[in-house]
């Protein structure tokens, strides 16, 4: 079975950084997509960015210029660096992984952007 586990969330001021990560587990773990979906308080889940195995982006117009997606296929890691961050960022980040039929989903890392 697939594991996404996300690691790298907490508190920041406005303007701040922040980088997550999701190390990746399983058998033959081969995605067509991986990313990063967040879920703000209240909100539904929405995209954030994804990468492809070919490494084509793609970002949400609300975090593209600040926020930075990329993938270490070798190693089964994904991460998502975060810059200039806005207290609307504040949200529970997922990170996810698309296989042929089959989505899977990490637990969730905290982000908290807040003076």
């Amino acid at each position: 079975q697939v594991q996404l586990v996300e690691s790298g969330g907490g508190l920041v001021q406005p303007g701040g950084s922040l980088r997550l990560s999701c190390a990746a587990s399983g058998s033959n773990f081969s995605p067509d997509f991986m990313g990063w979906y967040r879920q703000a308080p209240g909100k539904q889940r929405e995209f954030v960015a994804t990468i492809t195995s070919g490494r084509r982006i793609n970002y949400a117009d609300s975090v593209k210029g600040r926020f930075t997606i990329s993938r270490d296929n070798a190693a089964n890691m994904v991460y998502l660096q975060m810059n200039s961050l806005k207290p609307e960022d504040t949200a529970v980040y997922y990170c996810n992984a698309h296989i042929t039929g089959t989505n899977y989903w990490g637990q969730g890392a905290q982000v908290t952007v807040s003076s």
